[in-house]
């Protein structure tokens, strides 16, 4: 088995032995001991909400008590924040260990004084899969770029959607859905750039699939338009620059950048 094949199959093997999996992408979902979790297991809203803290800060060890509250419930004053963290703690343990003695130590939630923090041993997150993918990616974009093609693709296996759909508009939420879009639009215009000489239908696949990620992202357009170019398909090439015209000057006032005009240019010399 070469290393790259040993790599791979290190990254999804995480996921069978973890006890608690976590789908992030395009929705919520949480398998404990391989069994789905009914929704309704988390009794409050509040101690979904606070799982879902845990999983997004995952990566920070010990987080206070007093930053988790101010964080999640900002509007409440620290009495009844306390109170509120209390409660969605207790039921967030009861979630997920609900056959363990009321006494003894919680497995998948450490404390430490004030401060919490997930025991990520016992964990497999969605994101943390994908990032791996692509970093694998990335490490073999210029040795082998078919090796690269594989890992990518395997990334994208995982990205349903958007990062906590259910928490669109919480903030503590928005850096990681943001972090987690931009890794993957980069990846998946990467993967479209490979393809662009031999697949060219296939790059203008994943191009229009990271424009419904983000319908403004202006590499997407471009690669886009080389493909058709590539195929001959000049209306449709003039098509996807005026779409990306449009959207530019709708979203943000601007024009296309001199290297998008560029590819314009090279369409209406056909």
């Amino acid at each position: 088995m070469s290393t790259f094949e040993k790599e791979m199959a290190k990254i999804g093997a995480k996921r069978n032995v973890a006890e608690i999996v976590v789908q992030t992408l395009g929705s919520f979902k949480v398998w404990n001991q391989e069994e789905l979790m009914d929704p309704k297991a988390w009794g409050r809203d509040s101690s979904n909400q606070l799982f879902q803290f845990f999983i997004t800060a995952r990566h920070r060890h010990g987080l206070h008590k007093e930053q988790i509250i101010d964080r999640i419930w900002p509007e409440m004053d620290m009495k009844s924040g306390a109170q509120n963290f209390k409660v969605a703690l207790h039921g967030l343990n009861k979630a997920l260990e609900p056959n363990r003695q009321s006494r003894a130590t919680p497995r998948y939630i450490l404390r430490q004084g004030l401060s919490y923090q997930l025991n990520l041993q016992y964990f497999w997150v969605d994101v943390d899969a994908l990032e791996a993918y692509i970093a694998l990616g990335n490490q073999y974009l210029q040795r082998d770029p078919g090796q690269a093609e594989r890992a990518y693709a395997k990334a994208f296996e995982l990205y349903e959607g958007i990062y906590l759909p259910n928490r669109l508009y919480e903030d503590w939420s928005s850096d990681e859905r943001e972090r987690v879009q931009v890794l993957s639009l980069g990846a998946l215009i990467t993967k479209a750039e490979l393809l662009l000489a031999k697949a060219p239908q296939e790059t203008i696949r994943l191009a229009q699939r990271a424009l419904l990620i983000d319908p403004s992202w202006e590499e997407a357009y471009r690669l886009q338009m080389q493909a058709y170019l590539q195929k001959g398909n000049r209306p449709m090439a003039i098509k996807t620059f005026q779409q990306c015209e449009k959207v530019l000057d709708e979203e943000f006032g601007i024009d296309p950048l001199p290297a998008t005009r560029k590819v314009y240019e090279q369409v209406l010399s056909l």
